[in-house]
This record gives C-alpha cells, structure tokens and sequence, in this order.
C-alpha cells in the first residue's frame, strides 16, 4: 500500500480540515466528478472548430437557394483563405490533421499512460490542449491568414488531445469494478455530449464578439481545469491508502463468496505494464476496435459538420443563423447522453455488451435515413429525427469507449494485471480515432457535391460497424440460450429432490 504522501494535494487540503481520512464512496464520487469535469473539457475544446468553421467559410456551396434574407446575413462574412471556393475541403483537412494525430498519438498515449503517474500525464495534457485551442483564437486578433498556421496548431492539439481518453478511463477503471459498470460507465460518459453541449452553447455565444473568442475561452477554461484534475484527483485507491476490499463494487464475486482472483490486485509495484501486441490480442479487442473505427466515423462526422450541415439546410424554407444552427445541434448531443445511459444499462441488465452495441448500431441506419428525408419539413420534425438519431449514434460509441474498453482491460486472461486499462482503452478508441478522421475528412470534399452522398457512406459505415461484432453477438446469443437450458434442465431436478 502507498504512502499517503502519494494523495493529491487538495485531498490531503480537505482531510486537513476534515481531520479525518475520506470514505472510500467519497474518493469514489471524487473520482467521478474530477474525470467527468476534466473530459468534458476536452470535449467542448474538441467542439468548438465546428462552430468556428460556419464564421469561417461562410458559402452555401450550392447546397440550397440564395435566399434574399441572407444577403445581408453573416453568412456573408469569411475568414481568408477559407472562405475560397476550396474553403470547404480546407475545412475538412483540418480536421482529419487534428484528428490522424489523436489517433496515433492515443496508441503512445495509452502506452505511456500505464507507465507513468495518470494524474500527471492528464494535466500536462490539458494545459497543452488549452494552449494550442487558444493560440487557434489568436489568430483572429493576429490577423493570421496562413493556411499552414492553422494547421500545425491543430496537429499539435490533437496530439494533446490524446492524452485524455486513456487516462480518466484507466483512472475510472481502476475504482470501479465490472458490476454495474455499463450503467455507471454510461452515466459517466455523458461527458462526451455535455462537452459538445458546453462547447456549442459557448462558441455560438462568443461568436458575434469574433470566432477568436470562441477558442480562447475554451483554450483558458481547460487549462485551468487541469490544475484541479493535478489537485484533486487519486488514482489508484492504494494511492491514498485505500483498499479495493472497502467496497463490493470492486469485486467480481458475490459479497459471500471469497475472491480468488481479484480484478485488481494491491500490489500494483509488482505489475508489469501489457505490452501493445499483447494488448491486441485479448480476445474482443480488435473486433470492438473495428466496429468503433465505423462508429466513431458517423459521430465524429456528426460532431464537426452538424452545425454547417443545419446552417446550410433551409428548414421548413428558412435558413438558420450560424448560432441558431449551433444551438440547434446540442440537442443531438442532448440524445446522446440518453443513447449512451441507455446502451449501459441495457447491456448490464443483458450482460452482452456486443448485442446491444450492433442492435444500436443497426439502429442508426434508418434514423439517418429519416432525418435526411424529413428533417427539413419542419422545426418540430427535425429537433425528434436528430434526438433519435443521437441515441443511436452515440449509445454504443459511448458503450464501447467506457464499459467495453474497461472489461477488456481488465480481462480474466490478464489475471488481475491493472496495468492494461489505459493502454487497450488507447487501442480501441485510437482505431476508433482514425475512422473519426476518415469521416470528416470525407464529408469535407463530398458535401461540396451532394449531402446525401454522405449520409449514405454514414449508413453504409453504420452497418459495417454492425456486422463487425457478428461473431461475438453470435458467441453471447448462444451463451443465453446456453443460460436458459440449464437453468431449464435444473427445475426437473429441483422438483425430483423435493419429492
């Protein structure tokens, strides 16, 4: 057990006080509370370019009529070079650069995550994101005009992005075991659509006083955030002489049966860390890694084109403003949280995270089909297509990202080993990355010739993320019908002893 020299500051501040240790439920809600605030910073800074592109490159593309209002409108307005007739398609290239190097650099991250001091390794990564989404803003008040500007300071951030996914999951990972994890996990993870929420509602405001704004603030609110996740958060509960047996949600038993084989042991000194081709080959690694490189194309290109896609769309015949268009799209996110509660506690109650996944997956397929269709016949119709849409979309992207990579990272074949959690957390969400890159990337150069084009690669996407997890889904439908034979076969016996 570690010393508790090892406790964050500010717990060792509180305790001072207190005059007394904190529970282990505390450190538990701590936990929670600093990882959900750090990543949902991470996400809003994520969010923002996706606002910021509207102010940016300003043209219809051809997508819809000119209205007459919208002469005037600040639709009108651009940002050099971007507002070019290759703004769109520039736009684009940002975002899979910021994107292609958190992917890579979520691979070193999850391995170097394991190696080293979590709570460090996250703060570092904050207040590098901070800076690098701030010095995105200072190019407006720089009067920065060069293309290439732009995009090394998002390359740089994507990099520092990378840090944060492995790390709060390993560190969730690590104080909570699998019972209930789908729906804690899935609670949890709310973050992801809270950050975009937080992101958009932020960036729309600040837009009007120029897009600068709207990634300073973000860029300066991370990194403070960061000196609280350096503060306040424990990693490890031997980190602050705390003990996996405090609390039963840590053990993969019954509360009356003994545990031989814990899902974390104490002696974590001892632990090796897993290495990456070992980590790959833990059995439903690379399956769920490929469904979410299909999963993460559809909501990462949700993410960062949904605002243009709403501003660029005349809904019931009329073209909505760059911050109506953003503040429009937080409701997708608003289904997203629903979507990935949903998805956890689903899972738990089935115990078959894969069935739920692909089921929800397949999901997608129509609801992006209808929201094509029908969404632009009115308001009231586009705000219920879009929620729908970003339940199914978002619940098993947040399934796999949290209680998906936390299992695997705690595996029976690693034999109690913690020191995997960040580095397979970093393999499936670093495959998922790229796809979120591929996404964007694409929709930059196809929808300057035709939305539905893209909706349909996000439906053909969307089924191959499906069809991806057939294997395990048929390995978890035959282990249920498995289930009720037995339990089928023993009633007889039952009866039989009674008589």
């Amino acid at each position: 057990m570690k010393n508790n020299n090892n406790k964050p500051l500010g717990i060792r501040f509180i305790e001072s006080i207190k005059k007394s240790s904190l529970s282990f439920k505390t450190y538990q809600v701590i936990v929670l509370v600093v990882t959900f605030f750090a990543y949902t910073c991470y996400h809003a800074n994520r969010k923002t370019t996706s606002i910021v592109k509207q102010a940016l490159d300003p043209q219809s593309l051809g997508v819809g009529p000119n209205l007459p209002w919208q002469q005037n409108s600040t639709l009108r307005d651009g940002w050099f070079p971007f507002d070019g007739p290759n703004g769109t398609s520039m736009l684009g290239d940002l975002d899979v650069a910021f994107l292609f190097v958190y992917a890579i650099g979520m691979y070193f991250s999850g391995h170097v995550g394991d190696r080293m001091d979590l709570r460090v390794f996250l703060t570092a990564g904050m207040l590098g994101t901070g800076l690098f989404t701030a010095l995105f803003g200072v190019g407006y008040w720089g009067n920065i005009h060069s293309f290439y500007y732009y995009l090394i300071v998002q390359m740089i951030a994507g990099l520092f992005q990378s840090t944060g996914w492995p790390s709060v999951v390993a560190v969730v990972g690590n104080w909570f075991g699998k019972k209930k994890r789908g729906l804690i996990m899935g609670i949890w993870n709310a973050h992801t659509s809270v950050g975009n929420i937080t992101g958009s509602l932020v960036a729309s405001i600040l837009l009007k006083y120029g897009w600068g704004w709207s990634m300073f603030v973000p860029g300066i609110l991370i990194a403070f955030s960061g000196t609280i996740v350096f503060l306040m958060l424990p990693v490890h509960p031997e980190c602050v002489g705390g003990n996996k047996d405090e609390d039963e949600v840590l053990s993969p038993g019954k509360e009356d049966e003994e545990v031989n084989e814990p899902l974390l042991r104490s002696d974590i000194e001892e632990e090796s860390a897993v290495g990456f081709i070992e980590a790959w080959r833990i059995p439903g690694v690379a399956p769920f890694a490929l469904c979410l490189f299909f999963a993460k194309l559809v909501a990462y290109t949700f993410l960062y084109w949904l605002p243009y896609y709403i501003s660029h769309t005349a809904i019931d015949g009329r073209y909505l403003s760059n911050e109506e268009s953003g503040n429009l799209s937080t409701l997708f996110d608003v289904g997203g949280v629903v979507g990935g509660i949903l998805a956890g506690y689903i899972s738990d109650q089935l115990d078959a995270r894969a069935i739920t996944a692909a089921t929800f997956m397949y999901c997608v397929i129509p609801a992006l089909y209808l929201y094509r269709s029908y969404g632009h016949i009115s308001m009231t119709i586009n705000i219920m297509l879009m929620l729908i849409t970003g339940v199914f979309v978002n619940g098993p992207y947040a399934l796999i990202t949290t209680a998906v990579s936390a299992d695997l990272g705690t595996h029976s074949s690693l034999k109690g080993n913690s020191r995997a959690l960040a580095t397979v957390t970093a393999i499936i969400d670093g495959t998922g990355s790229i796809g979120a890159a591929v996404g964007p990337f694409l929709t930059g150069y196809i929808s300057a010739k035709s939305w539905n084009a893209v909706f349909v690669m996000l439906m053909g996407a969307a089924l191959v993320a499906g069809l991806f997890l057939t294997r395990l889904v048929v390995t978890e439908v035959n282990g249920k019908f498995q289930e009720l034979r037995s339990r089928g076969s023993s009633r007889p016996m039952s009866t039989d002893l009674e008589v």
